[in-house]
């Protein structure tokens, strides 16, 4: 008898403990830490830029639906329309929340983009799509990349990731269609020298 009491004993203390194991494991961590800092001025920035990204290309993949003559731009204008009309609603709502007053209107640059791509036809409008839409998702592609690495706010940090798919899908089909002129695009920046560079220069300098 008191051998089998002390085999229930210690059948039940394993019992306990593994249990106790199970629910260590399945209760939550601590909550993520989060912040509701106020957006600095490259958060709004971004807000700004895709409020802009919007406000151009969507008419112009509208246009490009009518007027290309390469089916794929067709249909990668109808992809930037889809996108930015969802993007678009998003960013106003984001601006809102965090008091962000948003333009109406696209940049000059922009501007000029439509009027040129306006004047075009034929094999020389698709051509002009694709490389001037190329070129503008480059730029935004980076400023995104930038604040989402640094923003000290939570939402702008949501929104940053989730445009910059947005624009990283884009420039993906932009180039699908075969008319990107790489060799205009900008250069990526020189990197800096590593640390091990820098000491060796330091070397030599105190030679």
């Amino acid at each position: 008898m008191r051998r089998l009491l002390t085999g229930e004993v210690l059948l039940l203390g394993g019992f306990l403990v593994a249990a106790a194991v199970t629910v260590l494991l399945v209760l939550p961590g601590p909550p993520a830490a989060t912040s509701t800092a106020a957006p600095t001025t490259s958060d709004q920035d971004l807000l700004i830029k895709v409020r802009q990204a919007g406000l151009w290309e969507i008419p112009t993949g509208q246009q490009a639906q009518q007027r290309a003559l390469s089916r794929r731009v067709k249909d990668v204008g109808r992809h930037l329309v889809e996108d930015h009309l969802k993007l678009d609603k998003e960013v106003i709502a984001v601006a809102s929340r965090l008091g962000v007053v948003l333009p109406s209107q696209p940049s000059a640059d922009q501007q000029r983009w439509m009027a040129q791509l306006s004047t075009k036809s034929g094999p020389a409008y698709d051509r002009d799509f694709a490389n001037l839409l190329r070129a503008a998702h480059g730029k935004v592609f980076s400023v995104i990349a930038l604040v989402r690495a640094g923003t000290r706010n939570d939402e702008i940090r949501r929104f940053a990731q989730k445009s910059n798919a947005f624009v990283l899908k884009h420039m993906t089909l932009l180039e699908s269609t075969g008319l990107v002129d790489y060799d205009a695009l900008p250069e990526p920046p020189t990197p800096s020298p590593a640390p091990a560079a820098l000491a060796a220069d330091s070397r030599r300098d105190n030679q």
